[in-house]
């Protein structure tokens, strides 16, 4: 008897925390919903500090996560007005935010503390280990990356376009096949890239260069577009239920569904959106039809719901190749980018180095 109550307890346990534990995805969607709805400040720092605090339980401080951020911030505004750009076009003065910005990323630079000493700022670098977080999902995350100072093409862009907006410079991310980058533009050279893994502005060839990026992706504005705020939020909005999906691998997918749908409603073209809730319904259907007729038979193909199921399904996947998209084997991605390093002379914007 005392077994039984001990095992019923235990189960009420089990069951509270996740309960707890999903609350805090509920709570970061409606805060990053209420953003994109503008009933609240749109803040991309706000957002990302959501999509990272539910997956880790309510265990990143907000305090830590500002100062930290903070702290960059001042490093940034303090190079400004130390520094002179040869750049003399009419918007020199976020010229000069992006180049303060850069340096905060990407260059070692000499300190001088309030005492007087002297020390080496060390710049962040590129972490070759689980790019994909596919062991720990925290290696994509900005707050790894501040206490590391080690991050991946999600974390060290995710990371630029914070200390952009909270030092009120414009800064757009853009999506290439696994990759986002930076995007900028100013009066002398139009647009022009920023690759912060490894520091570098390459021309818009060496993204076509993998071979993974389709014209009809380019043309369905898949890749290559500098996406404003809304979509910026969208993206965390994916993040977010991927992360719930690490948490939680036997949900039934009806908040990964709420968040990919809100985020197709401000980014339609959102492929990892589109992907993702393409494998959602997918699992769904599978479950169903498992629950049904004990596995995905002819017998299951009779009904008609199920049917029209794997019809939308055979659509969606359909509709996803015909934009464009191809899937880039992260083998293949490793050596695209090392090739930026290998072949810097070649695919390096020149034009951007001379300012």
């Amino acid at each position: 008897m005392k077994r039984l109550i001990y095992s019923i307890a235990l189960v009420l346990v089990i069951n509270i925390s996740a309960n707890a534990q999903k609350f805090f995805y509920e709570e970061a969607f409606d805060r990053i919903d209420c953003m994109l709805e503008n009933k609240c400040r749109s803040s991309f720092k706000n957002a990302v500090y959501e999509v990272e605090n539910a997956y880790l339980e309510g265990s990143l401080y907000s305090i830590i996560f500002n100062d930290d951020i903070k702290k960059l911030v001042q490093l940034a505004e303090s190079l400004i007005k130390n520094r002179t750009l040869k750049y003399e076009e009419a918007d020199k003065v976020e010229v000069e935010k992006y180049a303060a910005l850069f340096s905060v990323m990407k260059d070692s630079i000499d300190i001088q503390d309030a005492e007087g000493n002297l020390y080496k700022y060390i710049p962040y670098t590129y972490d070759f280990n689980d790019i994909w977080g596919h062991g720990d999902w925290k290696n994509m995350f900005v707050s790894k990356l501040m206490a590391t100072r080690k991050g991946n093409c999600h974390s060290l862009p995710f990371l630029y376009k914070i200390l952009a907006e909270e030092l009120g410079a414009k800064a757009n991310l853009a999506l290439a096949p696994n990759h986002i980058y930076i995007k900028h533009w100013n009066e002398k050279d139009g647009w022009y890239n920023t690759e912060l893994t490894s520091g570098i502005f390459p021309i818009d060839s060496w993204l076509m260069a993998s071979g993974y990026i389709h014209l009809d992706a380019v043309a369905n504005k898949l890749y290559m577009e500098a996406l404003n705020d809304k979509q910026s939020l969208a993206l965390c909005l994916v993040d977010l239920a991927q992360g719930f999906n690490r948490k939680f691998p036997e949900n039934d997918g009806e908040f990964v569904m709420k968040c990919v749908n809100k985020a197709l409603e401000y980014y339609p073209t959102y492929v990892n959106a589109m992907i993702l809730k393409a494998e959602t319904f997918k699992t769904q259907l599978e479950r169903r039809a498992i629950e049904d007729y004990a596995g995905l038979n002819n017998e299951a193909l009779q009904d008609e719901t199920l049917r029209s199921g794997f019809l939308a399904l055979q659509s969606a996947y359909a509709q996803i190749h015909d934009l464009g998209y191809r899937r880039m084997p992260e083998e293949m991605y490793l050596d695209w980018l090392t090739s930026l390093r290998e072949e810097r002379e070649k695919y390096e914007n020149k034009k951007i180095l001379n300012h």
